[in-house]
């Protein structure tokens, strides 16, 4: 059964930085698509950034591009969401998915403020 653990949000200024970390246990992670979400209260859950089984292939929501960076390593179980110049636009409930497994972490919480 697979299951999915977020970590790293936190408080942080506008203009910081943050990374979250995705652990996927329970399944060949190396042939898994991992997404990104991030979801506001009374918002839609939001798609932030996608990458590719290898990591080859990376995909973003303008809003974010050149700000974020997904990346993953294969033999840790483990995507990653390097996040830059937040603002308080970016505080969000941010989760992981596995496509393959339409599965959900529980999310981490980041809030950008002064």
């Amino acid at each position: 059964q697979v299951q999915i653990v977020e970590s790293g949000g936190d408080l942080v200024q506008p203009g910081g930085s943050l990374r979250l970390s995705c652990v996927v246990s329970g399944v060949t992670f190396s042939d898994h698509v991992m997404k990104w979400y991030r979801q506001t209260p009374g918002k839609q859950r939001e798609w932030v950034a996608g990458i590719g089984t290898t990591g080859e292939r990376t995909t973003y929501v303008d809003s974010v591009k050149g700000r974020f960076t997904v990346s993953r390593d294969n033999a840790k179980n483990t995507v990653y969401l390097q996040m830059r110049s937040l603002t308080p636009e970016d505080s969000a409930m941010y989760y992981c998915y596995d496509v393959f497994s339409d599965a959900w972490g529980q999310g981490t919480q980041v809030t950008v403020s002064s």
